[in-house]
């Protein structure tokens, strides 16, 4: 049975729902879809990435998951649906989004799958993943940089602006 980390993100409205709400009907469509939840992190406000894009601010959640035995790739198309069915496009990159889900990391995989660079490349370098994952995961280690979700979260620069909005 795998572990994994999924990142949850939007900053766009989807048949009525925004925010808390969305991200909350996203951990069902997970329960739907046969991912089911082990821990769900607080919803998350923070800035867009990357900065000064002007975009409105997105909500934020990492949800930890039981992969079963998916591969990371299975894993990827699954989630893939999910965002489809949340109205997600793919025009350009860190364009605004009813939904983006995230692999963030399964185990401690490293490497290239398919699509899916495990873990996930930027984690390190993005606060709003950081903040939840450490939140829900503080003893979680980074397979590669051998550091724990908080540590790298204290390692950003000063100015990543994170704060805590909502339960999930």
């Amino acid at each position: 049975m795998h572990n994994a980390y999924v990142a949850l993100g939007s900053n766009m409205a989807h048949e009525g729902a925004e925010g808390s709400a969305l991200l909350a009907r996203v951990v069902s469509a997970l329960r739907d879809a046969h991912l089911f939840p082990r821990a769900l992190s607080s919803v998350w406000e923070t800035a867009a990435w990357p900065a000064g894009s002007a975009q409105a601010d997105f909500v934020n959640a990492v949800v930890e998951i039981e992969a079963g035995d998916l591969t990371p790739q299975q894993l990827y198309e699954r989630l893939s649906v999910i965002e489809v069915r949340f109205g997600r496009v793919r025009r350009e990159k860190w364009a605004p989004r009813t939904l983006d889900l995230d692999i963030i990391a399964i185990d401690d995989l490293t490497g290239v799958f398919g699509a899916i660079t495990l873990p996930h490349a930027h984690l390190h370098e993005r606060a709003f993943v950081l903040a939840p994952l450490a939140e829900i995961a503080p003893d979680w280690l980074h397979p590669v940089l051998g550091k724990t979700a908080p540590e790298l979260l204290a390692d950003l620069a000063p100015g990543d602006r994170y704060r805590r909005v909502d339960d999930l």
